[in-house]
């Protein structure tokens, strides 16, 4: 599974909203916070330390939502039941 790093206000902001199907995964890099406000779909949200290792993961988070972790560095969000191939691909990866 290919990530995305979100760059740029627009990219950070909409995130993977007003996309259609998705094959990739898109990280936030410096982001402790993140919400679901305009998406279309549910989502799997890993939440990485500054080593870049999975801290916690939120599955099947709905539309219109607000979620924090205070001890992550960075999130990456899927598609709703994305997460464990993403974390098979992070773990792989090392």
């Amino acid at each position: 599974m290919q990530i995305r790093v979100a760059r740029g206000f627009r990219q950070r902001l909409c995130g993977l909203a007003w996309r259609g199907p998705v094959d990739y995964a898109l990280e936030f890099p410096r982001t402790r916070s993140i919400h679901t406000f305009g998406m279309r779909f549910a989502l799997d949200l890993i939440w990485l330390d500054r080593a870049g290792a999975p801290i916690r993961v939120d599955r099947n988070v709905p539309r219109r939502r607000l979620r924090s972790n205070r001890a992550a560095s960075s999130v990456i969000e899927v598609p709703a039941g994305e997460a464990d191939r993403l974390l098979t691909y992070l773990r792989s990866s090392r």
